[in-house]
């Protein structure tokens, strides 16, 4: 089997994976920041502030439904016509369908129209998203040197928080204006940015060329004409491992969304101390991610995710209780060491690990189904967690109990997979 030879290839698939994971991902993180901050009370009714809030978590979380569904149409595409080809839609599709949420109208203008066609605009993001990891990852995977793959994969979950990072900085002095502003105008324009970061994204991939692995699958006209049903019938455990491990995404939207609500509208946290909480944190995963993975090249994939994930299970009570005293020092610390520090180790490392258990037939439309299916419920977290938010100075033990069930199984789920860190790429996934 071909290996990718120099530097070259493998530096640029790197590249435009890492600054179209932050395109993507800084278009569906402003949603997540605007739907703790802003939505509940432009796109419902202001007659129950707690019902608003939730309504808008769901808008969250309904992006999350459509990305199974995604993930087989783009994994189906991906791995039948190429990866380039679903990179290149899935950034152009975030791109209108974010811009098009910067341009509704609001509740008090149209009424339940406007929260209809927010979940519209919501579900193309989904759609959208459920395919670039997975490509991104697939194309890294594939273009990688033999000893480093964790390493070149990481830069696409590096991207990932970058994007975080932009979006969040965008918002610190949109949220610092007068709140009529912040709510009639001001809210729109990180929306509108997003043409401004598509276009810097697909100039950069327009010249990615295809995997050295897809292309020799296709000379050999190997490449499935349906992957699902080849995925489903040899790799359907791998599938469902991804799964469970994908739950640990419960805690990257407890963290960046949920608590950043509780924080600031239940316990009258400053919004731009919080938003800097976010910030630092994703700085510091910047260097962590690629640290951890580096780690993972040299010692195996599943120590560092079970690491990453048991530490996300313990870390997260102290963060949430530090938010309900309102002690800032605490926050920053235990957040930076939660999202920015142990987050980071599983983040960093899957995948690697998730792409390692498929074929070239098969691997993005295994790990497009795979993870999407667990971020559901990462996606639906912030909804869940505020209706198991009580009253009360524990009222925030339910939310942390349930971040730690989710850690916990993703760790045991990763547990069970094979190491595939010394494994050929020839070799992988086969049974």
């Amino acid at each position: 089997m071909h290996q990718p030879t120099g530097v070259k290839a493998p530096r640029k698939a790197a590249l435009a994976s890492w600054i179209g994971s932050a395109v993507e991902y800084y278009d569906f993180f402003i949603y997540g920041t605007a739907a703790a901050l802003i939505f509940p009370k432009i796109f419902f009714s202001a007659a129950d502030p707690q019902a608003a809030t939730i309504a808008s978590f769901a808008t969250f979380g309904v992006a999350y439904i459509a990305r199974p569904f995604g993930a087989v149409i783009l994994g189906h595409i991906g791995d039948k016509f190429g990866r380039k080809k679903v990179l290149t839609f899935t950034l152009l599709l975030m791109g209108f369908s974010t811009f098009i949420i910067g341009c509704l109208p609001t509740y008090d203008h149209v009424g339940i129209l406007a929260p209809i066609l927010l979940v519209i605009a919501r579900l193309l993001q989904g759609i959208s998203a459920a395919g670039e990891q997975a490509g991104a990852n697939s194309m890294t995977l594939e273009h990688a040197p033999p000893d480093r793959r964790a390493f070149f994969t990481s830069f696409t979950l590096s991207g990932t928080q970058a994007g975080l990072i932009l979006a969040t900085l965008v918002f610190i002095p949109i949220a610092k204006l007068p709140e009529a502003d912040l709510l009639s105008w001001a809210w729109r324009i990180p929306f509108f940015l997003s043409l401004v970061v598509v276009i810097v994204g697909f100039w950069v991939r327009r010249t990615l060329p295809e995997t050295p692995v897809f292309i020799e699958e296709a000379k050999k006209h190997e490449a499935s004409k349906l992957p699902f049903i080849v995925l489903f019938k040899n790799n359907w455990t791998d599938v469902l491992r991804i799964v469970f491990a994908a739950l640990i995404s419960v805690v990257s939207t407890i963290f960046s969304v949920f608590t950043l609500s509780y924080a600031v509208n239940t316990m009258h946290i400053d919004r731009s101390t919080m938003l800097t909480v976010l910030v630092l944190a994703n700085i510091v995963a910047l260097g962590a991610i690629p640290a951890w993975a580096i780690l993972a090249d040299r010692i195996g994939r599943k120590p560092v995710f079970i690491f990453g994930a048991l530490g996300c299970a313990v870390l997260i009570w102290p963060y949430i209780w530090a938010i309900s005293q309102g002690n800032l020092t605490l926050i920053f610390v235990l957040g930076i060491l939660l999202s920015g520090v142990v987050y980071s180790a599983s983040n960093g490392v899957w995948p690697a690990l998730y792409g390692e258990m498929f074929d070239t037939r098969v691997r993005l439309s295994g790990m497009a189904i795979g993870t999407q299916i667990g971020f559901a419920l990462g996606g639906f977290a912030p909804t869940i967690s505020a209706a198991l938010l009580g009253t009360g100075p524990n009222g925030w033990v339910p939310v942390a109990a349930f971040t730690t069930a989710t850690a916990v199984i993703a760790a045991i789920s990763a547990a069970t997979a094979s190491e595939t860190y010394r494994t050929p790429m020839e070799d992988l996934g086969k049974k």
